[in-house]
């Protein structure tokens, strides 16, 4: 078949090596360079998501962690394996034993996909992998270990082994409307270009993409931003914290030399700017100076960066929307929405199977 795919982030990347490995001829459209928005503003992490167990989502889970996995045996000089540190205080939210069991289950799921089992550290143990932590109160730390990427390089990793397979990319081409028998109109162009699938997977524009071609939106989207700060170097060792009074947990992590802090989760709209505000500058600066030891502040931001991400709608707080992903078919039009990282290779996989039984 020739089949077209709208969206050049990791979603759309991955799909299309994967419809030109099962045989289709692709052609991908994207509106910008590729590898821009939302899939490089990450939080740099391969991982199951330890959090979503708390939210029972298993299935998502297990398969994270298969996808963990192969991300970085077949990709080692873009991906690592962190250490991370889940130290445990006295006031903390969640007590040690619930923790043991989450941690229990992730190396479960992980099977014989793991990449290092979970062990406890006493205070001191703790503190000295981290002794830039805070020590009153602390009671120790869960060690468990996921994945750490340079998420756009790893991007056009997967685009250059789509081209590999013959995939034409078109970057820094809009697609101005769709129809639900799989014609494309590009920004510019009064013709329209036919193919025998479409595959919208624009991640927080696949719905405007829908409304702008007067078709049905069949899945609600909640567009979150995640803001993250890059600071000065604090350890080689990842942390995964709590944030004081709420549910929400706050990765601080080494990445290329420094600190990567994030993220926050605010819903946003396309109309706004997609950028940090001042507000969750605060927000991550307060949890900081919270667990660690020297304090810092605005003056001490190298960098900072914001993107959007595409959640399934239909929860009213943010932190407990799914990660899950949906595929809905309309004709001949494939819209894709959801996901996350770590299992867009799956996710694309789910993409050829749809198209397999579309025929």
């Amino acid at each position: 078949m020739r089949i077209a795919v709208i969206g050049g982030g990791i979603n759309g990347l991955a799909s299309a090596w994967q419809l030109a490995l099962a045989g289709h001829q692709v052609e991908l459209f994207e509106r910008d360079a590729l590898m821009q928005a939302t899939s490089a503003a990450s939080s740099k992490l391969l991982h199951g998501g330890l959090r979503y167990l708390e939210q029972g989502e298993l299935r998502l889970v297990h398969e994270s962690l298969q996808e963990r996995r192969w991300w970085i045996k077949k990709a080692p000089h873009l991906t690592r394996r962190l250490p991370i540190l889940y130290p445990i205080y006295r006031a903390g939210r969640r007590p040690r034993w619930q923790l043991k069991i989450g941690l229990w289950l992730y190396d479960l799921l992980s099977a014989r996909k793991g990449i290092g089992r979970h062990r406890w550290l006493n205070a001191e143990q703790t503190l000295r992998c981290s002794p830039g932590l805070k020590a009153e109160g602390l009671t120790g730390a869960f060690l468990f270990f996921d994945g750490q990427m340079q998420d756009q390089q790893l991007g056009l990793w997967v685009a250059a082994q789509a081209e590999k397979q013959g995939v034409v990319i078109h970057q820094h081409c809009p697609v101005q409307a769709v129809t639900a028998n799989a014609a494309v109109q590009l920004q510019g162009e009064s013709a329209w270009r036919q193919f025998d699938r479409l595959v919208n997977v624009a991640g927080p524009w696949s719905n405007q993409l829908l409304e702008q071609s007067a078709l049905p939106v069949p899945q609600s989207l909640d567009l979150v931003r995640g803001s993250h700060l890059l600071l000065p170097p604090l350890g080689r060792y990842g942390h995964m914290l709590e944030v004081p009074g709420e549910a929400r947990i706050v990765f601080v992590l080494p990445y290329q030399g420094l600190t990567l802090l994030g993220t926050t989760e605010v819903r946003q709209t396309l109309a706004e700017p997609i950028v940090c505000s001042e507000a969750e500058r605060c927000y991550l600066l307060d949890l900081y100076n919270h667990y660690f030891r020297t304090p810092r502040s605005t003056n001490d931001i190298v960098r900072e960066f914001a993107g959007v991400r595409p959640l399934l709608g239909g929860s009213d707080q943010v932190s407990t929307a799914s990660r899950e992903y949906s595929m809905h078919w309309q004709h001949h039009l494939l819209t894709v929405t959801g996901g996350k990282w770590t299992t867009a290779r799956a996710l694309a996989k789910q993409v050829v199977a749809q198209v397999a039984l579309s025929d």
